[in-house]
């Protein structure tokens, strides 16, 4: 697992941490490398669970990203958001679900 310099994956809370492995899985079965670019820093919409440490985003990769995307749609349970972003893969646990 990559950290983007000046990114913080301490403060994640218990679940939304637990599951850096299951997405780093995913990457690892397209050969791709696992970045994490953003937790609680950076600029966020209003809202967003990035604040409340129940998200992250990572490295898009120009190829094969799709494919990223829809093995992580199919690994994480229900109470994961998985969005394929312009630039990342945003995910966020929301149990509220």
């Amino acid at each position: 697992m990559l950290i983007k310099a000046g990114v913080d994956i301490s403060r994640l809370n218990r679940e939304i941490r637990r599951s850096l492995p299951w997405a780093e899985s995913v990457y690892n079965q397209y050969q791709k490398r696992f970045v994490v670019t953003s937790t609680y820093e950076g600029n966020h919409g209003a809202g967003s669970l990035h604040y409340a440490n129940e998200a992250y985003d990572l490295e898009l990769p120009v190829i094969g990203g799709n494919k990223i995307y829809q093995g992580m749609k199919n690994t994480f349970p229900d109470t994961f958001d998985i969005v394929l972003e312009r630039d990342h893969i945003h995910v966020e646990h929301d149990p509220k679900k």
